[in-house]
């Protein structure tokens, strides 16, 4: 049986019962920005393939003459809706109060980085500390894989290594939360040893009775309270 697993109260003494939180990992389409998920029915279409393929491991199976093309046809859908994204409510909340507390935060997603500097750019006040790093579409890996999730946590020296270990996730734990609203967001944190937190959106009901999924929220700004009174799963 897994051990269940505590953090302790963001806020309170040190001397507090539970592990300290040490870095929340966010998902970005979807997770910061509200979802944008006719996007992926029309890459499909520019590609040619259909939704039981996974997008990017398709262009990467494509010769490498191939790949560049692909690649640009799916990066001018999602260069066109960026211009569309909204933020999910409770954000700047959630983000004032990891600041408050010095909670390091990042992203890691599977979109390309020029949609991802307009959202940062656009959509975040002054005030509000830069996420770092910022893992996506270039590295590789790409979730589900929990590789990015571990070169975040090695980063910020949570972890000694940025390899995936092959024991199980359940016997390497580590203290951070992973944020998201896809399967690959949940499957990436549970095999990183993160705790992984499900934003609930509709047609996904599903991932709220994965084992995968930990904590489900309605909003961003419901970890606040969460972390204030202390995670437990």
């Amino acid at each position: 049986m897994t051990s269940r697993r505590r953090f302790a109260p963001v806020g309170r003494s040190k001397d507090s019962d539970g592990e300290r939180l040490q870095g929340v990992v966010f998902d970005m389409d979807g997770t910061l920005c509200e979802p944008q998920n006719y996007m992926f029915g029309e890459m499909r279409e520019a590609l040619g393939i259909t939704k039981a393929v996974d997008i990017l491991d398709h262009i990467y199976s494509l010769p490498a003459d191939q790949q560049a093309e692909a690649h640009a046809k799916i990066e001018a859908i999602e260069h066109a809706a960026m211009r569309k994204q909204v933020p999910q409510p409770g954000l700047v909340t959630l983000m004032e109060f990891l600041d408050k507390h010095r909670i390091p935060k990042a992203i890691c997603t599977r979109n390309f980085d020029i949609p991802v500097d307009h959202f940062l750019g656009n959509h975040f006040p002054g005030h509000v500390k830069a996420f770092h790093p910022v893992v996506t579409r270039e590295f590789r890996p790409p979730k589900p894989s929990p590789a990015g999730i571990l070169h975040i946590a090695h980063s910020w020296k949570v972890v000694g290594s940025a390899s995936v270990p092959e024991i199980s996730p359940a016997d390497r734990p580590v203290p951070l939360l992973m944020v998201g609203d896809s399967i690959d967001d949940m499957i990436a944190g549970h095999d990183a040893g993160a705790v992984t937190v499900l934003l609930r959106s509709a047609g996904k009901e599903e991932l709220e009775r994965d084992g995968r999924t930990h904590i489900v929220i309605d909003r961003l700004d419901d970890l606040v309270g969460i972390l204030e009174k202390g995670l437990e799963i």
